[in-house]
């Protein structure tokens, strides 16, 4: 194998492998299975997923995003972040840009460290969604803002089992056969929210998720908890904020939220942790007998 060239960055708290990928050395058949290998925290580099920048037609550039499972999903928002900071530093794209995605076009502009992003469209928003609940929940919704999101609404995070709870929601029948993100939220005023988010595909609690951040946002907002923009404290400590305008065509306010919002951006800091490159030691798989 030759070594791969990669960068390490962070979002908000999520972290991720990226790699140019524009000459199309890495066969897309050989993506899941490297990305499981190289996500693997302490046996090598370690992250929450890994995204390929690759070469597009009609945008700046296309990607391929994969959790940590090695699963591929249609969106990541942090994830859009880091990319985009990644192209205009590689010199792909400016600081204005618009690049492909499973969920549809993503734009993106950069300045320095600070990224903001035009997500799509949310669909499929249901209140008080019907699965068993919990002690210390106070509602649960469902969302789809790219990937699919429930909201938990409860008074106290630090005493939410938010790993045991979220795999539970994250595997409930309600869902099948795909599964779903599950984020805890509690509003602290009508612009402030803090999350925790459970993550399919990482199977665990993240410092961060820009999707469920939104998945957040908006669902308080149907609420009338909320109002953009909504500023939101990640498990991390770092802070994401969710502009939002609701659609304004009484037609276009469908009861699946469809086009519930017009339009919806994503704004926070991202940061360059390392360049490297991956050889071949960093695949090899330990043995534990």
């Amino acid at each position: 194998m030759e070594p791969v060239v990669f960068w390490k960055m962070n979002g908000s708290g999520n972290d991720f492998i990226l790699i140019n990928n524009m000459d199309a050395k890495i066969r897309y058949d050989e993506m899941p299975d490297l990305v499981k290998k190289i996500c693997r925290r302490r046996e090598s580099v370690g992250a929450d997923g890994a995204i390929f920048l690759e070469k597009s037609v009609q945008l700046d550039f296309a990607w391929h995003f994969f959790n940590a499972d090695g699963t591929e999903v249609e969106m990541c928002g942090n994830g859009s972040r880091c990319i985009a900071r990644f192209a205009y530093l590689l010199g792909i794209a400016g600081r204005e840009m618009r690049f492909e995605t499973m969920a549809g076009p993503v734009s993106a502009s950069v300045h320095g460290r600070r990224v903001k992003v035009l997500m799509p469209l949310p669909k499929d928003f249901s209140m008080d969604i019907e699965i068993t609940h919990r002690a210390l929940w106070e509602g649960v919704d469902f969302i789809n803002t790219g990937v699919p999101h429930v909201v938990v609404y409860v008074n106290d995070l630090n005493a939410c089992p938010v790993v045991e709870h979220g795999r539970s929601i994250r595997h409930d029948p309600f869902f099948a056969p795909y599964g779903t993100n599950v984020n805890f939220m509690r509003v602290l005023a009508p612009d402030q929210i803090e999350v925790r988010t459970y993550e399919r595909g990482v199977e665990d609690e993240t410092f961060a998720c820009g999707t469920g951040s939104i998945a957040c946002a908006l669902a308080a907002s149907k609420r009338g908890l909320v109002r953009s923009p909504v500023k939101v404290i990640t498990r991390g400590g770092d802070q994401l904020v969710i502009y939002f305008a609701p659609a304004r065509r009484k037609q276009d306010q469908t009861e699946t939220g469809l086009a519930m919002f017009e339009e919806v951006w994503l704004e926070g800091n991202t940061s360059i942790v390392y360049k490297g490159q991956l050889n071949e030691e960093a695949l090899l798989t330990v043995s534990r007998t």
